[in-house]
């Protein structure tokens, strides 16, 4: 397991929690966990090509967490609700401050 494939899962992986760890706001926390859902993938493949059985099920397990950060944080009707009333709230914000 030290081929093209894990490195990509690997820096991936790496990027993905970079992205959820900074606290750039709910959209790149969003694309932190769409990126973890396409690592999954990768490692799953990964493990069932090189039998890795617990990575692979590891990872399906993960995908299936992952996507629900997904739905919470970019699909999901309520919070995009939200969402678009802090946004709305802070442009009036800023709107104000610059007179």
């Amino acid at each position: 397991m030290d081929g093209p494939l894990e490195w990509i899962a690997a820096v991936g992986t790496a990027i993905a929690a970079g992205l959820i760890a900074a606290d750039l706001g709910r959209k790149a926390t969003g694309w932190g966990f769409v990126l973890f859902c396409a690592v999954s993938v990768t490692w799953i493949v990964s493990g069932l090509t090189s039998d890795a059985m617990p990575i692979a099920v590891m990872n399906g397990v993960l995908l299936g967490i992952n996507g629900w950060g997904v739905w919470q944080f970019l699909l999901s009707p309520k919070n995009r609700k939200k969402l678009e009333k802090i946004e709305k709230k802070a442009e009036g914000e800023v709107e104000a401050e610059d007179g």
